[in-house]
């Protein structure tokens, strides 16, 4: 048979209270830090489509240049071939 032994419903009650106390704290401290972590995230999320945003405007740039020096080209053609002509 086990030993008995004496129970002290004041300091169970104390020691529940304290324990109950430390998991609230932890419990609100790691929602305090989720709200910052989705903070941050929603700030990245944020950063980057202002990237993507950037460089698609840097690739219609880049075609709208490209189109350009084929159309500049073409004038050039044309011209030395007129310039040939007379």
């Amino acid at each position: 048979m086990l030993p008995s032994r004496r129970l002290n419903a004041a300091t169970s009650w104390a020691l529940a209270r304290q324990q109950f106390a430390a998991l609230t704290s932890e419990r609100d401290a790691l929602a305090a830090e989720l709200a910052e972590l989705k903070r941050e995230r929603d700030e990245f999320r944020t950063c980057l489509r202002e990237l993507q945003c950037a460089v698609q405007e840097r690739w219609a740039a880049e075609q709208r240049v490209a189109e350009l020096h084929r159309e500049r080209a073409h004038e050039l053609e044309r011209s030395s071939a007129t310039q040939a002509r007379c």
